[in-house]
């Protein structure tokens, strides 16, 4: 069991625990603002952009060059950027914080 917390752009925080999946769907599947998955969490839009807390992004998979070409149409990127449907629910998120970057 995963625990991930998102903190929207207005500063909300909402926390969810899962199994399986991704960030994305988790977070499509409660209805957090800003997080929108248009694409279905195939890596070809960028509704699911978020920033990972420092702590916690050296310890995912580096992002494909797919994910890394549709950061680049995005404004807010940052160090930390990732699409959250390349993040797989897994221990080794447990405890993940990620802010909204929508």
């Amino acid at each position: 069991m995963a625990k991930i917390t998102y903190i929207t752009k207005s500063g909300e925080t909402f926390e969810y625990e899962a199994t399986s999946g991704n960030l994305m769907e988790l977070a499509v599947k409660n209805k957090v603002p800003g997080i929108d998955g248009d694409c279905g969490g195939v890596c070809s839009c960028a509704t699911c952009h978020v920033h990972v807390a420092p702590e916690f992004y050296g310890k995912l998979d580096a992002p494909s060059e797919i994910e890394s070409d549709m950061l680049e149409f995005d404004d807010n990127v940052s160090e930390y950027s990732r699409l959250c449907c390349q993040i797989p629910v897994s221990d080794l998120v447990d405890g993940i914080k990620v802010e909204v970057a929508n």
